[in-house]
């Protein structure tokens, strides 16, 4: 039941080559995080070496330009990435191991060449950590509230502010930043992109404790007086805010494929533990109402995983306009999410007594499935912007 409940991916969409890669990404993942995820979500942490094993297998560059030590892929690349990470099952890990592709784009789209070649070769071999900071404490999905200063000061820029819920923040090596450099420009305008390394003085970062991401580091960073070199400005002056949006438009897409994959490794522990464990003779596995329960998971997956191969189709092909796309990007968001929180839910009833306790998967995305709906935009902002987008 469980192989039949998992859409086989379609020819059109999915190539052989990129098969290929699919296959060598889950044995991976078999082989280097499933089996370790418990016990560095108990540490915290995971080894900074897991950065290198996944650099040598073309997991890091995927996407970045071959100049800059990456591999070119298309958009349906980086959905495999996102399946297959997450069939691990631990959120935490999949978010920081991959906080470069949140960090990095805006760097590899606008930064300098002399920016692009200090910072995104040593972060793709795996050698260096990239993260993104644009949340605040007053902020949250709201990037244009950015209150973060920057202010020129000869050939450097001086930082002052905070920024929240960063994940890899604790042990970044760049860290891209929202600023303000035009404080008399309200909203989006006046915001720009700054490369800050993580040894500047005057950064300081304190560690989040969560409800999930256990693995995942994720930090407060204060700014007092960083002196930032005019250099590592990323693109314009003042013109940052829309490559932060663009940005946000891949993650939603990346984390909607995450979110579909979290939901179907809950169905697959359930029904595993559905046909094992019996009650009252037989198999929960044929108790009509566990029977119900697995199939409502299995649609809310299918649903969410077609619109987004849908998706990724439609960039490939050019088949939407900007704003069309940016609202289907969002509705997939809150549709994989939604899926993610049910199956969740209904993983753990099904487990019952073993859904409560630490070790099973679904006990772990059950506690996950809550900063998937807020990280990346709240499903509230989501479904606003969807309806600014048609123009509801």
């Amino acid at each position: 039941m469980g192989a039949m409940l998992e859409q086989a991916p379609l020819p059109h969409h999915f190539t052989p080559e990129h098969e290929q890669f699919r296959a060598t990404l889950r044995a991976f993942v078999a082989r280097e995080i499933t089996p370790h995820v418990d016990a560095w979500d108990e540490a915290g942490t995971f080894p900074r070496a897991l950065y290198r094993q996944a650099a040598e297998i073309g997991a890091t560059g995927l996407g970045f330009a071959e100049a800059l030590g990456g591999t070119p892929g298309d958009v349906f690349y980086k959905i495999v990435l996102a399946e297959e990470y997450s069939r691990c099952g631990s959120g935490g890990v999949v978010a920081s191991l991959n906080t470069h592709g949140i960090g990095l784009p805006p760097i590899a789209a606008a930064g300098s060449p002399a920016l692009q070649q200090r910072v995104i070769p040593p972060v793709l071999r795996g050698e260096k950590i990239a993260a993104l900071a644009v949340t605040e404490p007053a902020g949250g999905s709201d990037v244009a509230a950015v209150r973060t200063t920057a202010v020129r000061d000869g050939d450097h820029y001086v930082v002052n502010g905070e920024k929240t819920f960063i994940t890899s923040g604790l042990r970044a090596d760049f860290i891209t930043v929202a600023v303000r450099t035009d404080p008399r420009s309200p909203g989006a305008a006046g915001i720009s992109a700054l490369v800050v390394d993580g040894d500047t003085p005057g950064l300081t970062r304190s560690p989040l404790k969560k409800m999930g991401w256990w693995a995942s580091d994720t930090a407060h960073l204060r700014f007092d007086g960083c002196r930032v070199p005019v250099a590592n400005r990323v693109g314009v002056e003042h013109q940052g805010f829309k490559a932060f949006m663009v940005n946000f438009n891949a993650e939603r897409l990346f984390m909607s494929a995450q979110a579909y994959t979290f939901a179907q490794v809950c169905l697959d522990e359930a029904l595993d533990w559905a046909r094992q464990r019996r009650t009252f003779g037989l198999p929960l596995s044929e108790r009509h109402v566990i029977r119900h329960k697995l199939v409502d998971m299995a649609l809310r997956i299918d649903a969410a995983r077609s619109l987004v191969h849908e998706l990724a189709w439609r960039i490939e092909h050019g088949a939407d306009d900007p704003q069309a796309l940016v609202a289907r990007i969002a509705m997939a968001k809150v549709l994989a999410t939604q899926a993610m929180q049910f199956c969740a839910d209904q993983a753990v009833q099904i487990l019952g007594g073993m859904g409560f306790m630490r070790g099973t998967k679904s006990e772990r995305i059950y506690r996950e499935v809550k900063v998937m709906m807020i990280g990346g935009g709240s499903e509230e902002i989501m479904k606003d912007l969807a309806a600014r987008q048609w123009g509801i």
